[in-house]
């Protein structure tokens, strides 16, 4: 059980990370960082949280 749980986490921290790298390079958010030079905290949410999970992920399949 352990380790399917690990996959999962690993799974949905890919998906978190790719959603907030979406975002991060969306046209509205470039415009955005270029006028006023900051990225939305919904980007950089997705990105950390999935990096966490992922990082959470690979610890329960060790």
């Amino acid at each position: 059980m352990s380790k399917l749980m690990g996959i999962i986490f690993v799974v949905v921290g890919v998906a978190l990370v790719m959603w907030g790298y979406n975002i991060f390079d969306s046209v509205g958010s470039q415009v955005t960082r270029s006028l006023g030079g900051d990225a939305s905290i919904q980007a950089w949410g997705g990105m950390i949280v999935g990096a966490i999970c992922i990082v959470m992920g690979l610890a329960k399949i060790k």
